[in-house]
């Protein structure tokens, strides 16, 4: 028996992510592939385990023997994974990686494992179980000469193997010893061809060479060189691994379901992209010198305005393809990570009217245009109507940022980033001088202004406050002096901040020094159960403590100590999820774009700040 414990659920923390900017692979400290989905980062599952492990398909690679301790971690400057086995009598290792070059003349779209003995004899035992389709569809498996084929009605992978396999159920299986120095590859593509083989040794190794020099020479482009160059270029390197190269779109995460709380409903699909994201996304890549990747992004959504609805308005998200139906199913077949159902995919939150992405798209589009490309006359035409449509429809209830199901409401937020839309088109219209309807834009930016500074703000808080009428506190009010609404020294704005920034049981939103979105209890969503602190929001926190900290040498203390703390809640790779969990473990969707987004933001700001302080 192994000495290292095999839970049915791996932590989700326990993972690493490979990935060809297409797709992503979620391999287990254990040597499991527990989620993949292929083609595509939003096509059905092919290994789903991490949803149901019992029926969700797996594929690992394990010491047969006794081994004491399983490690991972990168191959420097890479998106390739090493999962290493330390056994009393050696040490043996997996690289995994999704080879992102052309292979031989055309292109290669699949998943590599080398497996090696690096020190001493080890005998590993291998088994693939795939179940296409979330587990849905049947498939067939034939044994061929160098491995397997399975075929179901949607799909054929060819499993590549220079050990003999066996059948295994659904899958196949197989054990090999390797002695020191000894290596061999488990190659699983797409079968395109009946007498497709696997990859010779030097396809393999010309295949490994090239991709490490493809991430190793992307990676050269950034222009950070800051205190924390190693976590913000692991960042760095997970924004490219969830940017789908045919379009440039980022998706919020690559995996679907992993809950919010274990055992709860909070369970949502993020292989899609939200327009929220994208004034992070092109602000944070902008920084740190990723000019091509920022401009790729801001052609999709510039397609997406040329497809914005009759009266003037966008989706909050789409498709990573750009399509505009998302229709959310539950997979009452499947059990759900740790039992935690239902298992979604799809998400409905596309059909909600969310005032504040216009905000943010006029932002990313202000930020393109004066630090990358100059946007269009053609663009420019739709974000005119756009701007006109947010004059019309600003005081409008709406389901905001955290896309609640309890009722539309007048959030600060939402309304914080009206200002912000319209705000930004005039500052562009100015700059580039665009036709504008200037009299209109100025009378609402104003009238959203002082809407804000008086419903907006609690007088019995002292703090800028979730929604009008409320005094419950929300942490995305932290954003108002990022998008400059308010100055950071401002008297309104230092008390908001110190008010969130207090704990739980005071009336603040702080644990251990993480943040929640707001106060479940307070405020209600319309959905069961709690959730955990959230990874964004502690980074909105340093670097509004940052801004704050120009002016408070104290504040800027806690900013840096408060990044840090933060830090600590990674992983063993440096990857963040979504939330942090009260025993600081992962929860949510994994990794998360928007939390490493906000990290690099951070962590860019906070550098900058330290510097100026010197």
């Amino acid at each position: 028996m192994n000495e290292y414990v095999q839970p049915r659920y791996q932590p989700i923390e326990d993972y690493g992510v490979i990935g060809n900017m297409r797709t992503v692979a979620l391999v287990g400290k254990n040597g499991s592939i527990d989620w993949f989905c292929y083609p595509n980062f939003d096509s059905p599952s092919v290994f789903a385990a991490i949803l149901d492990a019992d029926k969700g398909g797996h594929f690992w690679i394990r010491p047969k023997q006794r081994f004491t301790t399983a490690k991972q971690l990168y191959w420097p400057d890479t998106n390739i994974l090493i999962t290493r086995f330390l056994a009393p009598n050696g040490v043996g290792e997996i690289i995994d990686y999704m080879p992102v070059v052309p292979r031989l003349g055309h292109g290669y779209d699949g998943i590599l494992r080398r497996v090696s003995a690096v020190r001493g004899t080890m005998r590993f035992e291998m088994e693939c179980q795939p179940a296409f389709n979330y587990a849905l569809d049947q498939h067939d498996v034939d044994l061929i000469q160098n491995g397997a084929r399975f075929r179901s009605r949607r799909m054929r992978l060819l499993l590549a193997s220079a050990t003999k396999l066996r059948r295994a159920g659904q899958g196949v299986a197989c054990e090999f010893t390797l002695k020191e120095g000894e290596k061999t590859t488990f190659e699983l593509a797409a079968l395109t061809q009946p007498d497709q083989m696997g990859l010779s040794e030097e396809e393999s190794e010309e295949l490994f060479r090239s991709t490490v020099k493809f991430w190793r020479s992307w990676l050269s482009k950034s222009s950070y060189h800051g205190r924390w160059r190693e976590t913000v270029n692991r960042s760095a390197l997970v924004l490219k691994l969830l940017t789908f190269q045919p379009t440039g779109a980022i998706v919020a995460a690559p995996t679907c379901s992993l809950p919010e709380a274990i055992g709860g409903a909070r369970n949502w699909d993020y292989r899609y992209t939200w327009i929220r994201d994208a004034a992070f996304t092109i602000y944070s890549l902008l920084r740190i010198g990723f000019t091509e990747e920022a401009a790729q992004f801001m052609d999709f959504l510039d397609a997406r305005c040329h497809e914005m609805k009759p009266d003037g308005t966008l989706q909050v998200m789409y498709g990573i393809d750009g399509r505009h139906v998302l229709t959310e199913k539950k997979l009452t077949h499947l059990e759900g990570y740790q039992k935690s159902s239902p298992v979604r995919i799809g998400n409905a939150a596309y059909k909600q009217l969310q005032l504040d992405i216009y905000g943010e798209l006029m932002d990313s589009v202000y930020l393109s245009n004066k630090y990358s490309t100059p946007i269009s006359s053609d663009l420019w035409t739709y974000l005119r109507r756009l701007t006109d449509w947010v004059c019309r429809h600003w005081r409008e209830k709406d389901d905001a940022i955290w896309e609640v199901r309890g009722g539309r409401r007048e959030f600060v937020y939402s309304k914080l980033m009206c200002w912000v839309a319209v705000d930004r088109a005039l500052r562009l219209a100015d700059q580039r001088s665009f036709p504008a309807d200037w009299r209109r834009w100025l009378r609402t930016r104003d009238q959203i202004y002082q809407t804000l500074m008086t419903k907006g703000w609690s007088k019995k808080r002292n703090a800028f406050v979730q929604s009008y009428g409320s005094d419950a506190l929300d942490a995305s009010v932290l954003l108002m002096p990022l998008v400059f609404f308010l100055s950071p020294s401002d008297p309104r704005m230092l008390s908001t901040l110190d008010a969130i920034n207090q704990p739980v049981d005071e009336r603040g939103l702080v644990s251990d020094g993480l943040l929640f979105r707001y106060n479940v209890e307070m405020s209600p969503d319309g959905l069961r159960g709690s959730e955990a602190t959230f990874n964004i929001c502690t980074f909105w926190l340093v670097e509004a403590l940052t801004r704050a900290g120009r002016q408070d040498p104290a504040r800027l203390d806690d900013a840096l100590l408060l990044f840090e703390h933060m830090l600590g809640y990674g992983n063993h790779l440096g990857l963040f999820a979504e939330q942090t969990g009260l025993q600081g473990q992962a929860l949510g969707n994994f990794p998360q774009a928007f939390t490493h987004l906000a990290l690099i933001s951070a962590a860019f700001n906070l550098d900058r700040t330290m510097d100026e302080k010197r």
